[in-house]
């Protein structure tokens, strides 16, 4: 995942005068939030698109061996993890309701990144588990309904991911 503090480590010296024009850090800081945003979403929809691959090879073991019974539950995977790609590749950059804002309320950023990281770990584990399919010497009526409940709970945080993001504005001031 990306990690905003890194952007502000990595910039050059003409960025870092502008940082000094009263209203322009906002301005950066915002652009920085929205580029980690997005390269988070791009990273986690090419992981789980990348795991696809084991998915349609399982598939195909599962034809080459006659079992066809599999093959529509394998199918409601593919099309619920099809769902979760482009629910991430999709989002609007950055979310308006978090980037229209110079300040944004600290506190509620903390808790998008921390449910950022944990969401990019449940993806990069179900990714994980969907490439292990193709090894997997047990029975796709046990396989498939445990894949299928991991796609929906990481279905379900991207949702809650978007929920968070509307929350997100200005401070109230105090």
């Amino acid at each position: 995942m990306s990690d905003p503090s890194r952007h502000a480590r990595e910039r050059g010296i003409v960025e870092q005068i502008l940082r000094r024009i009263p209203g322009f850090k906002g301005y950066l800081d915002k652009e920085y939030r929205r580029d980690s945003d997005y390269l988070t979403r791009t990273w986690m929809a090419d992981r789980l698109q990348a795991s696809k691959r084991s998915l349609d090879d399982y598939m195909r073991n599962l034809v080459d061996q006659g079992d066809l019974e599999a093959m529509p539950t394998c199918e409601r995977l593919r099309t619920r993890l099809d769902g979760a790609i482009s629910r991430l590749r999709g989002a609007v950059r950055g979310y308006s309701g978090l980037f229209d804002y110079v300040q944004v309320n600290e506190k509620l950023l903390e808790e998008v990144y921390e449910h950022d990281l944990a969401l990019v770990n449940d993806v990069d584990n179900l990714a994980d588990a969907i490439e292990r399919l193709p090894k997997s010497s047990e029975p796709p009526s046990q396989t498939i309904p445990e894949l299928m409940e991991r796609v929906n709970k990481v279905d379900e945080k991207i949702g809650h991911r978007g929920d968070l993001l509307k929350g997100l504005g200005p401070e109230e001031p105090m």
